[in-house]
């Protein structure tokens, strides 16, 4: 969308409706980092400049969507800068696209698995719906996490069994 939109500004053609696509997209990111922040014990302080200071989030997926490794214009790059800024430590794991991340984003500590990322976690941020993470050893990723809650941005997990395994699970739209 930022490349549609800067050939229209390009071209001399306002493209509100476009502005305002990218505008919304933007406060999702912002609403997602919110979810964070709150599964992490850290909500409401937002005042605070670096409010995730000491915070671990584990980021599962960071390309714009699954089976592919584009990162051109990812959210998931976006909400991981983001945590990076309010001092989390972030550690992510791709399937596709780990390597190419870390090189766009040196503070990103990347993981060559989702269990390795989560260990030691306080937040599991689900970013990008890669169909392998609906099936990892749920019980082992809880075990190894500080504390056990999840922000599943893509509604790719089950609630209700999440919360069963023990999890402060949030996801988007859901309650």
């Amino acid at each position: 969308m930022s490349a549609l939109l800067y050939t229209a500004r390009e071209a001399g053609y306002n493209f509100q409706l476009l502005e305002g696509v990218v505008e919304v997209n933007r406060g999702q990111h912002d609403r997602i980092v919110d979810k964070i922040r709150a599964a992490a014990g850290r909500g409401g302080n937002t005042a605070d400049d670096r409010p995730l200071d000491g915070v671990e989030i584990a980021v599962w997926g960071l390309t714009f969507k699954a089976d592919t490794d584009d990162l051109r214009d990812s959210p998931s790059l976006v909400i991981a800068r983001k945590l990076l800024a309010e001092g989390a430590l972030v550690r992510a794991y791709d399937p596709a696209a780990g390597e190419s991340a870390a090189e766009m984003i040196p503070e990103l500590d990347v993981r060559l698995d989702p269990y390795e990322a989560s260990t030691g976690a306080d937040v599991v941020a689900l970013l990008t719906e890669w169909e392998e993470l609906r099936w990892l050893d749920f019980e082992r990723v809880r075990a190894s996490m500080r504390r056990a809650a999840i922000v599943d941005a893509r509604n790719l997990l089950d609630p209700a069994a999440m919360r069963r395994r023990g999890f402060d699970y949030s996801g988007i739209g859901r309650r």
